[in-house]
């Protein structure tokens, strides 16, 4: 089943709008799917529209190291017990991997843009903590982290993002050509991994073009938030 994943971003404890990886110029975001950008508020209205299995989270604060939004990971926790959350928050080590796994909270997704070697997925790999790991390798006009992560399929866990940055609220739609170049190593090492599509997805077409491509998922956020993808789009995936 092709899985929507719903995306929020915080700073300074509020949800902003991402556009194009430019994060100095995040503005708080405003929907029509609720009142204000507080988290809650925000998660709320995306799960009135549809009952999403699982929400991303980037802290960014956490991400560029000015801070972090724990007080607020930990008020959705509470508030929606039954959601699953993939929490970037900018992790560059294993015992933090595995602190943050352990607390109950969410996945902890390992951003390539944080590490600066591949020691952190190499000493994860095989423990107890690998089940709850989500990779997503970042790419702006290339690819942003250890240049060894993208051949050392080996250290791929089974979800996989492949996160345009640039693209992220352009409405250019997702990048079709890295798509493919990480499908197909996907494919030739670990056939049951999941791959998930992040930035530039347009609308409903663009999902359903997307699943037929053979992506699992795709991370999304204006196209919600501004109704190019309504819940008839949802429900028919």
């Amino acid at each position: 089943m092709f899985q929507v994943v719903p995306v929020i971003d915080l700073r300074d404890g509020g949800v902003v709008h991402a556009r194009r990886g430019d994060r100095g110029r995040y503005a708080p975001l405003r929907s029509p799917l609720c009142s204000g950008n507080d988290p809650v508020a925000v998660v709320g209205g995306l799960l009135g529209l549809h009952p999403f299995q699982v929400v991303y989270v980037a802290d960014l604060d956490a991400i560029e190291g000015t801070g972090d939004n724990q007080p607020v990971l930990a008020r959705l926790r509470a508030a929606f017990s039954g959601t699953g959350f993939w929490v970037d928050a900018g992790f560059r080590s294993a015992d933090v991997v595995r602190r943050f796994v352990a607390s109950g909270v969410g996945d902890a997704v390992l951003g390539s843009e944080s590490l600066s070697g591949i020691e952190p997925l190499e000493q994860l790999r095989g423990d107890a903590a690998w089940e709850g790991v989500v990779l997503s390798l970042d790419f702006r006009d290339r690819f942003v982290g250890p240049a060894e992560l993208l051949d050392r399929t080996d250290l791929w866990p089974r979800r996989i993002i492949a996160m345009t940055l640039a693209r992220v609220g352009s409405g250019e739609g997702p990048d079709w050509g890295r798509l493919a170049e990480i499908g197909a190593k996907i494919r030739g090492a670990e056939p049951d991994a999941r791959l998930f599509a992040a930035g530039g997805v347009r609308g409903g077409d663009d999902l359903r073009e997307l699943a037929a491509r053979g992506s699992a998922g795709a991370l999304v956020a204006t196209a919600l938030h501004d109704g190019r993808i309504g819940l008839a789009d949802l429900q028919a995936l």
